[in-house]
């Protein structure tokens, strides 16, 4: 046990001092050290209820034989901070989650940890941080929120709030109904209710082996759920006793298996940043096209909102992420798990009680996968589309720019009135270093998609997109403006053209044309100047590589 460096020896007096004076019993010193990091807080819905769920994960560990440690690790809520300073903070909170989770560690010397998450980006920054110091490690996703009720209408936060605000301008609903769908639309704990970033990177985990079947799915409120995060506790003694370490979990071929995961749910295009970062951390070279390589052959099997009709309880009472495997059998890869089972062993067992929500292959809602790449002379390091979420009509699509250096600017614009069909909006300055911290553009797409003119304006920029984006809206144009990428060069009637089947999006001007405005391209002043930001911005990556800090 790595934990015997601060407990075992003559020289270790003082530390066995502290950790009796913490209450440890000596009956336990003998016991594998359990570091439980959890991201409880009171402001995000996702997390509110962690408290329960500790408890369960206490009493596993000790039913384990285990001695459990806890710790807290930050947590941003993506919604709450979506549309104004805050989001900036949002991405590179998963660098700091990271790192938090390998000092206390790393300081401490546990021998395992479970990993207790929800949200955006604390999930992938503690799958970053297991995979970095690979030790033994589960993770416990807290769970999904129950759809909201209005009438009898179901509602979930992105489709029936954000994108009510352009419904609310176009007088298409009332101050009545605006406050209805406030008060209604989120009724408790849980990760928002579709297929958007958390709940995605909840399904990318569990089908990643690193946390237990139907984790993902079971949502908050669920006895189930506290079921798993007790079996969870008792199963990392077990992961200890047998030397599985995250990076034996998570190999090429599992990280393969996740994205087929993803491709299949049509899930968050937020992925394409957290997947290669987790990579990264566990020394495997996962290129952005392994995305579309993998999403020419898996098809989008599951209509999850915020395209779809589906929310995450369906997709949990059909079957779950096991479900899933089971449809995927045949192009998934036998790997390992933090259970005891395989992912052909789980996807054996798989029961699907909707043939619907878990279609089979020959009945796909798509021939491809949920993501595409795209790629041409205004994204030659790669742009992202959730190609589910668009129509076919707009799979082809070629309009006049309207550029706007922000995301205020290009939001107070649509509000206003003053984007037409026809139009490409131009969000820049976004990007990991121009934000700093790419920040999610959900108000202006939310928007659009509200004032019905997702099946004819275009939106593109080198920011990023939540789960919860619908319509033609490319992200992570790599490079971004700040490194002088051509989306930097563009003008107001400059025509873009976009072709997702053919996987181009292109600046409709000369070659000559775009070397000579680049050519007279000086980046403009840093947004941000000071503190954590600043220095993210100096030392973060392109989204191409994940936006990791180097």
């Amino acid at each position: 046990m790595r934990s015997k460096i601060i407990k075992e020896g003559l020289e270790r007096v003082p530390h066995r001092a502290l950790l009796y004076a913490t209450g440890v019993p000596k009956t336990e010193m003998s016991k594998p050290f359990i570091g439980v990091a959890t991201s409880f807080t009171d402001i995000i819905p996702g997390h509110i209820g962690m408290r329960d769920l500790e408890r369960f994960i206490e009493k596993g560990v000790h039913t384990g034989g285990g001695y459990p440690f806890f710790f807290g690790i930050p947590g941003i809520c993506d919604g709450i901070a979506m549309g104004h300073k805050g989001m900036h903070y949002s991405l590179p909170s998963r660098e700091l989650i990271a790192d938090i989770v390998e000092a206390i560690t790393e300081a401490h010397q546990f021998d395992g940890l479970v990993l207790l998450t929800n949200c955006d980006k604390i999930t992938p920054g503690m799958l970053m941080a297991a995979a970095r110091i690979n030790i033994p490690s589960i993770v416990v996703t807290a769970g999904p929120m129950l759809s909201g009720r209005l009438k009898g209408k179901r509602l979930s936060l992105v489709n029936d709030t954000f994108e009510a605000i352009g419904k609310y301008k176009k007088g298409l609903i009332n101050d009545e109904e605006l406050e209805a769908l406030e008060e209604c639309a989120c009724p408790g704990a849980g990760s928002c209710q579709g297929m958007y970033t958390a709940n995605t990177m909840a399904c990318v985990t569990e089908a990643l082996g690193m946390s237990l079947p139907k984790c993902a799915t079971s949502l908050a409120v669920s006895a189930n759920k506290k079921r798993i995060a007790f079996e969870s506790g008792r199963r990392i003694v077990e992961l200890i006793k047998k030397n599985i370490t995250p990076r034996k979990i998570m190999t090429r071929k599992a990280f393969e298996n996740a994205i087929m995961v993803d491709l299949a749910l049509g899930g968050s295009t937020n992925t394409v940043l957290h997947i290669p970062a987790i990579a990264h951390d566990a020394g495997v070279d996962l290129q952005l096209d392994t995305f579309d390589h993998l999403s020419r052959t898996t098809p989008h099997i599951c209509d999850m909102l915020p395209a779809g009709k589906n929310y995450l309880e369906d997709l949990d009472y059909a079957g779950g992420i096991p479900g899933v495997l089971n449809r995927l059998r045949e192009k998934v890869h036998d790997t390992i798990t933090v259970s005891v089972k395989s992912i052909y062993s789980i996807a054996d067992t798989a029961v699907i009680t909707d043939e619907d929500v878990i279609r089979p292959l020959n009945k796909a809602h798509h021939k491809e996968g949920g993501i595409a790449i795209l790629r041409g002379n205004l994204a030659p390091d790669g742009a992202v589309v959730k190609q589910s979420a668009v129509s076919k009509n707009m799979m082809s699509f070629e309009g006049v720019a309207k550029v706007f250096n922000s995301e205020e600017d290009g939001m107070k614009a649509i509000l206003n009135g003053k984007i037409k069909a026809g139009d490409v909006v131009v969000i820049r300055y976004e990007g990991p270093k121009g934000g700093p911290g790419m920040r999610e553009m959900l108000s202006p797409t939310a928007t659009i998609a509200g004032m019905g003119l997702s099946e004819s304006v275009a939106l593109i920029t080198d920011g990023r997109f939540s789960g919860g984006t619908r319509g033609p809206c490319i992200g992570h144009i790599s490079p971004e403006a700040m490194e002088g990428g051509t989306i930097a060069i563009i003008k107001d009637g400059d025509r873009i053209k976009i072709d997702i089947p053919k996987r181009k999006i292109d600046l409709m001007l000369s070659d000559k044309e775009i070397k000579e405005r680049l050519s007279k391209w000086k980046p403009p002043e840093p947004k941000i100047k000071k503190g954590y930001l600043s220095r993210y911005a100096r030392m973060v990556s392109s989204a191409g590589s994940g936006a990791v800090m180097k």
